[in-house]
């Protein structure tokens, strides 16, 4: 074979080759991640699949939350949660856990030490600490720090969720903005953040979380919590003032449904 006749199937494959468009496999569609604000910092989270999280569900004595979400017995049968995550044992955190995981018989995640204290069966009784991870349903959680105290027992916890598409939630706690945020952020890149905004003498307050959003994350969503249900706590006024301008915020009343 010629030099020229060689060179010229060559190219004749070349071309051929580059004309080929290689299949790439679909992303996987994002399906709804339901979010509904209970009051305070308690959350009702549920995943595309509907496997259903309860967040620090402090209800009963919570002036915030809808008469109608206070009942424990609301929490049982067909509405029972997959898990119970609890940040930290201070009373407007902890406050239902026990009797919601007795009536429904839900599992309750939280500081070793002080899910120990409940007397739980043990199957309930999913004591974790920083970096452990646990799996309900089609939703992974993921226990983090948060810059707190808590009493009896334990340390303070914030949660990261992670769902079948890929997306996350990220759950504060209770907290300080503080420098692993950027460990968070780069680890499981939330869309969703549940931020304390409360401040007072307990925690930090709006102008810090949007600080602490500005400083360490990219979310597609920030909901605000723990804000208006004491006098001491940043109002829903201050809330929006600290995030001004920003699309991302979405204000949600007690016992108001948001989709994502």
């Amino acid at each position: 074979m010629s030099f020229v006749r060689s060179f010229s199937v060559v190219a004749v494959a070349a071309a051929a080759a580059a004309s080929v468009v290689i299949a790439q496999p679909a992303a996987k569609a994002a399906g709804k991640i339901s979010v509904r604000w209970l009051g305070h910092a308690a959350f009702e989270v549920t995943s595309s699949g509907g496997t259903r999280i309860l967040i620090d569900p402090w209800l009963a004595q919570n002036p915030s939350t809808p008469d109608s979400l206070k009942p424990v017995a609301r929490w049982s049968g067909a509405n029972k949660p997959a898990a119970i995550l609890v940040s930290h044992a201070h009373f407007d955190h902890a406050g239902d856990a026990k009797a919601l995981a007795q009536a429904s018989g839900a599992p309750v995640v939280g500081a070793f030490e002080w899910v120990n204290t409940l007397g739980l069966p043990e199957a309930q009784a999913m004591g974790g600490n920083v970096g452990g991870t646990m799996t309900f349903g089609d939703v992974t959680v993921h226990i983090v720090p948060a810059m707190h105290s808590s009493d009896p027992g334990g340390r303070p916890l914030g949660f990261v969720l992670t769902f079948a598409d890929g997306r996350s939630l990220y759950h504060t706690g209770d907290t300080w903005v503080f420098g692993d945020m950027s460990l968070i952020q780069e680890r499981y890149h939330p869309s969703i953040l549940l931020i304390g905004v409360g401040g007072g003498p307990y925690t930090e307050d709006a102008a810090t979380a949007a600080f602490g959003v500005k400083k360490f994350f990219t979310p597609a969503t920030i909901i605000p919590m723990h804000y208006g249900t004491f006098p001491a706590l940043n109002s829903e006024a201050q809330v929006r003032a600290a995030f001004k301008g920003d699309a991302r915020l979405a204000v949600l009343k007690p016992g108001e449904t948001r989709s994502f």
